[in-house]
């Protein structure tokens, strides 16, 4: 049997069932807040996926591959890009959520992959009120799942005044590249780092306090993403550290953190797409799983057909109608139960000819051992 090639996985089991109710709950929020599922291609254009972010570190690690016409394409590295070609001539504002895999030829790690999957919310042609809906829906999506975390923003035309107050003209992305890198790398490397910049100076004014940042004109924006998160009931926390490694940002840049966990949950900001003004923010499905509290525990039945199969399949079609998953077996007990043990069935069912003829049937709670004889109208109060 072939393994799997290095920086890829099967998924299955309990991880994969908890990723499929995180999914659901993602898409019954993006849903509720007015956003359309969409789907595009995995395999793109070379050239359309680079864009003109060639410099940025997620493109430099795209995967390159030929198509039997020789033709240069590369696997998608995340969703933002294809929005060129999905927003043009849409009606606006467009609001378009999508969850799929991504890919990346960067090194691998215990927990980092070369297939991830991400899941978008974009809004094309959006203003600051947009992007406090999008907070709004980051909040709830992480009150669902259980997890306490904290919405730190920021925003591009802040550090660019910043910029300019300290007259760093040149070389602006590198030394966001290098402020971003604050989470990883000591500070006084960072300093020495930016030096030859002429931008060491940039860290003791990114120190101030909150107040100390009014004196720039962008910080007006910070303000107004603040009154209309208070709307929803969300606080968001600024962070004049808070960069984003890509630099198609030009606004608004969020990111969600937890105190249990490093690095972020989520990510995204500001941007134009085809020249209209956009926001958006991207969820990593894998580091949902890990921090999630969800209990994926879902009512599942085993039945048994002794010899009964007709009356079998009739019970199993009712209890799938009231959303409950339902497995037959037919044959041997002992197998049976085997099976609801491996697979975590919460309940087994046995439908024999004495079932049939008293009307009731043995119910076995997998969990507890125990056995009752129970009629079929009341076998759903006991399920449930």
């Amino acid at each position: 049997m072939k393994e799997v090639v290095k920086g890829f996985r099967d998924i299955e089991g309990s991880e994969a069932a908890k990723r499929l109710e995180i999914q659901k709950i993602l898409i019954n929020e993006f849903e509720k807040y007015g956003f359309e599922f969409v789907e595009t291609p995995v395999i793109e254009y070379e050239e359309f996926v680079k864009g003109e972010n060639t410099s940025d570190e997620a493109v430099s690690d795209i995967f390159k591959l030929k198509d039997r016409g020789e033709r240069n394409l590369a696997l998608r590295y995340e969703f933002t890009f294809q929005l060129k070609r999905l927003a043009s001539g849409k009606k606006l504002p467009y609001k378009r959520f999508q969850i799929g895999p991504v890919f990346r030829d960067e090194p691998i790690s215990p927990n980092r992959f070369r297939q991830f999957t991400q899941c978008d919310v974009d809004v094309i042609g959006s203003s600051i009120k947009d992007e406090a809906e999008i907070v709004a829906i980051t909040q709830d999506i992480f009150s669902k799942l259980g997890v306490k975390s904290k919405i730190y923003v920021n925003n591009r035309k802040l550090l660019n005044e910043i910029f300019d107050f300290l007259k760093i003209k040149g070389n602006k992305e590198q030394v966001m590249r290098e402020i971003d890198k604050l989470d990883k790398l000591p500070e006084n490397e960072i300093k020495n780092n930016l030096k030859k910049y002429k931008a060491e100076k940039l860290i003791s004014i990114l120190k101030n306090k909150k107040n100390y940042f009014k004196k720039f004109a962008s910080f007006k924006e910070i303000e107004d993403l603040e009154k209309y998160c208070k709307l929803y009931g969300v606080k968001i926390e600024f962070s004049p550290f808070l960069v984003r490694g890509l630099s198609y940002y030009n606004g608004s840049i969020f990111e969600v953190k937890s105190e249990n966990t490093e690095g972020s949950l989520a990510g995204g900001g500001s941007y134009l797409v085809n020249g209209i003004q956009s926001t958006g923010i991207s969820f990593g499905l894998d580091r949902l799983v890990i921090v999630s509290k969800l209990k994926t525990e879902n009512k599942k039945v085993l039945i048994i057909s002794l010899n009964q199969d007709k009356k079998t399949i009739e019970l199993a079609e009712k209890l799938r109608k009231e959303n409950i998953s339902c497995t037959i077996i037919y044959g041997k007990p002992s197998k049976a139960l085997e099976y609801a043990n491996a697979k975590k069935i919460n309940y087994v069912i046995f439908v024999g000819e004495n079932e049939i003829k008293s009307g009731k049937f043995k119910l076995k709670d997998m969990k507890s051992g125990k056995e009752n004889m129970i009629s079929e109208k009341d076998l759903l109060k006991k399920i449930y």
